[in-house]
């Protein structure tokens, strides 16, 4: 069983899948509490569901792209099963997690949308590292900044771990603590090789919507 928050029909706000229609599931419980979190609503709420409840929810949308959030979904184990049967039915799926949780154990076929913690998060001692081994070339991982010192941070990671050569990268602000546009500034002064990305969701809805 998976503690289920919602299961919804948007588009994908974020990633380099950013604009295609895609179906959602929240997962209940996270393991942080990134001081800039927009989801405390999915930290204990939801309703116990079988991975084949689930899937069965999913199917009805008639969408191919399907994302597994949280939360945490990694909290959970049982996700794991979750993300091998939809593969095995044909989805595209995709996975955000955190960083702070093993994702050695995800099926190959998932995308992995991994964040690592910058200062701004108060969560950045839960940066696990190790991660970044088992990073396929059609992950990504991101950083969400809230201030300069977290881009400066940023860099550094980049530049120790050869994040770039490795897979895609993604920079987001921190949504009304930093104007984008001072981070694409920072970036093409930079030349950074490293992709930009708003949440398009919080763009087309009023920003504390849920389900979109």
């Amino acid at each position: 069983m998976l503690k289920v928050n919602e299961i919804y029909y948007s588009i994908q706000g974020e990633s380099s899948k950013a604009g295609l229609p895609c179906v959602f599931v929240r997962l209940t419980y996270c393991n942080l509490r990134c001081s800039y979190c927009d989801t405390e609503y999915a930290f204990y709420e939801g309703v116990e569901k079988t991975v084949e409840e689930i899937v069965n929810e999913v199917r009805k949308y008639n969408c191919n792209l399907v994302e597994i959030t949280g939360g945490e979904p990694l909290v959970q184990t049982e996700s794991l099963d979750l993300m091998k049967k939809l593969c095995d039915e044909g989805f595209d799926v995709m996975i955000e997690t955190g960083g702070s949780l093993p994702i050695k154990d995800i099926d190959s076929r998932v995308m992995i949308i991994m964040d690592l913690k910058c200062p701004s998060s108060k969560m950045m001692k839960k940066n696990l590292y190790e991660n970044i081994n088992f990073l396929k070339k059609s992950d990504e991982i991101k950083f969400v900044i809230g201030n300069r010192e977290d881009y400066n941070w940023s860099r550094e990671i980049i530049a120790k771990y050869s994040l770039i050569e490795k897979c895609s990268v993604l920079f987001s602000v921190v949504f009304g603590q930093l104007e984008p546009v001072q981070l694409v500034n920072w970036i093409l002064e930079d030349r950074l090789n490293v992709r930009y990305q708003l949440q398009m969701h919080k763009i087309i809805w009023h920003p504390e919507t849920k389900g979109v």
